[in-house]
């Protein structure tokens, strides 16, 4: 692998000449360094000097003449720079930490450039480029990161089991690291991860959840999610989805492995180019599984109701993951509940009427749904699975013919409850919300059309069923 160039970028000669007249050595230090080997795009850029970071910040910003702001962050001792040709530069002294057992906050003092690059969480991070007239550009390497690099390896610069101990959360960032970059864990340190996993319980799940999320983004997931489990930190983290693992056997029938199912349709979705929340959905569409598994002899294994269940359960485990509330989280638990409705729809005739109710109750949400029943198609048997994906190209063809027609998606009744009232001089009670169904059945069995004129007629009919008339003079403007 071919050692790292330092871009020909004028803010880092900026930074060397500042550095100099502070007699301050400076390195650029870490992600940078490692994503420059890579050939990876990076944004983040973090300046270490030994000496006094936030000084050498502000001296560079004396420099660059009012085209940037320091912003400086006294109680961590850092300062932040923004510039037009690298974007964020943080400056921050050499430093050395030592840790207390209850806290992954460490006690920090000044220290020397090694005993900074020592408290690094991997060697491949612990990479640096000089910044020193004497020497510019030229790499810091004293602990094998690019040799690690070449191997495709992460290892910790120090022994492991007291960089996980100390700060638990490199673990789940091992994970998430091997997952982004396609890299294996150097087995001492795996052993160190099995070792302390019971370590990461002092880590806040704000903390965890932000690794989390960048090892459901990564190209292939799977790999991150097998590690997190492997490890036993998936049983800590996220106990739920640890059970979906494991085949359950009685005589000849056995169910699939709904851990591993689970995750081919996280890398099928992934591989579509689904974003963090559609790949949530993947990971969470099963999730009620175990606790929905029936046996019946004549039968084998169920998990009836299973798609109920778990969206049920999707506020709770985004609450108990600190994953948002809002939008996100109701379009998940909406894929959760109709994962399975477009796969019944393959299984049978498709009728207008089971189209329109898809349509109504997905949404703008019709094609993610579509994508993520096409993940969830992971059978072995490739005539069978080319028969479903068949299958499939048939209802979505459905869909957006009924689409274009009726216009369903997340449309709304032209009756609403205040015309009901209106109508037949009603106050808010349970005839109001029967009528009101009875119209929205009607429209999307297709019986009457979403329009005002045939809707109030077929809304007589169904009152007068329930012995009710409209109040005298009534007349309902669309206006």
């Amino acid at each position: 692998m071919e050692t790292p160039q330092l871009p020909d970028l004028p803010i880092f000669r900026t930074i060397a000449e500042a550095a100099a007249e502070l007699g301050q050595p400076a390195y650029v230090i870490g992600g940078y360094v490692r994503d420059l080997a890579l050939n990876r795009g990076s944004k983040d850029i973090d300046v270490v000097t030994v000496g006094d970071g936030i000084a050498l910040a502000q001296a560079v910003g004396r420099k660059l003449k009012g085209k940037g702001r320091v912003t400086v962050f006294k109680n961590f001792g850092t300062a932040m720079l923004p510039t037009q040709e690298a974007g964020e530069i943080e400056f921050v002294g050499a430093r050395r930490e030592s840790y207390r057992a209850e806290s992954r906050k460490p006690e920090v003092e000044a220290g020397t450039l090694e005993e900074d690059l020592a408290r690094r969480d991997f060697t491949i991070n612990a990479l640096g480029l000089s910044l020193n007239e004497a020497d510019f550009g030229a790499l810091v390497d004293r602990f094998g990161g690019m040799k690690d690099l070449s191997t495709q390896t992460l290892r910790t610069p120090l022994d492991p089991d007291i960089t996980f101990s100390d700060d638990p959360l490199r673990m789940m960032r091992a994970v998430r690291f091997a997952s982004q970059l396609g890299f294996d864990i150097e087995p001492d340190t795996y052993d160190a991860i099995v070792r302390n996993k019971e370590r990461i319980k002092i880590v806040s799940q704000e903390r965890i959840t932000v690794e989390l999320n960048k090892i459901v983004e990564s190209p292939l997931p799977s790999y991150g999610f097998k590690l997190l489990f492997q490890t036993g930190l998936l049983q800590l983290i996220f106990p739920k989805m640890a059970l979906l693992h494991g085949v359950e056997k009685v005589g000849k029938h056995a169910h699939k492995d709904n851990f591993y199912h689970t995750l081919q349709v996280l890398d099928n979705v992934a591989a579509a180019g689904g974003d963090l929340w559609l790949r949530w959905a993947a990971i969470l569409h099963d999730i009620a599984k175990p606790a929905t598994k029936r046996y019946f002899p004549n039968q084998g294994w169920t998990f009836h109701g299973h798609e109920d269940k778990g969206a049920r359960w999707v506020p709770q485990i985004f609450a108990d993951l600190k994953l948002p509330l809002g939008e996100e989280m109701r379009m998940v638990q909406k894929l959760v509940k109709l994962h399975l409705r477009p796969i019944a729809l393959v299984k049978e005739t498709v009728t207008d009427s089971a189209v329109r109710r898809l349509l109504f109750e997905a949404g703008d949400d019709i094609d993610r749904l579509m994508l993520l029943c096409r993940a969830d198609i992971t059978s072995k048997d490739h005539e069978r699975k080319a028969r479903y994906l068949s299958n499939f190209g048939q209802v979505e063809e459905k869909l957006k013919e009924v689409e274009e027609k009726d216009h369903l998606r997340n449309f709304k009744p032209v009756i609403t409850g205040e015309i009901i009232m209106e109508m037949f001089d009603l106050k808010p009670s349970r005839q109001v919300g029967e009528l009101k169904e009875a119209v929205m059945e009607a429209i999307l069995e297709g019986t009457i059309k979403n329009e005002m004129e045939p809707a109030l007629a077929f809304l007589l009919q169904q009152g007068a069923a329930k012995g009710l008339a409209p109040k005298q003079g009534f007349i309902h403007s669309p206006n």
